[in-house]
């Protein structure tokens, strides 16, 4: 963590509990930088609604496609355009679940984007669930 936010011993608050909104899970967890004003550096946010017309619109203003972290997921990562506090971000949906990560403070030299998508890896096989599946189609289940 200390390498993606050049933060030492962040504060961290939040949890998630997978079991609420028909088992596609909610909650959210922030990490902050203990001194000073103590920004919020990162946040991790799990919905449900799963909305992939954002993430289109996303990639239509230039975001780059996460691959498919997990089956039936689409998603988008991109790096703030303005470039303030190399801040970064990534958007995956599946089904009724949405996962958002903002990197709000990221570190000066490092691939920010980079970042918010291998966090991304990392968590969103853990977070998504088959609750979050989407419905299979006739045509997409061989049968019709």
């Amino acid at each position: 963590m200390e390498v993606m936010t050049g933060v030492r011993d962040p504060l961290a608050r939040g949890s998630f509990d997978l079991t609420v909104a028909d088992g596609a899970g909610a909650g959210s967890c922030a990490v902050y930088q203990r001194g000073g004003d103590r920004l919020q550096v990162l946040h991790v946010d799990l919905t449900p609604g799963g909305y992939v017309a954002e993430v289109q619109e996303q990639l239509d203003s230039g975001a780059t496609p996460l691959p498919e972290i997990v089956p039936g997921s689409v998603g988008a990562y991109f790096r703030r355009a303005s470039g303030e506090n190399n801040a970064a971000f990534a958007h995956l949906v599946r089904g009724k679940a949405e996962i958002n990560i903002a990197l709000e403070i990221g570190v000066e030299g490092r691939d920010s984007a980079g970042d918010v998508m291998a966090l991304m890896k990392l968590i969103a096989p853990k977070l998504i669930t088959d609750a979050s599946a989407p419905s299979a189609s006739p045509s997409v289940s061989g049968k019709g």
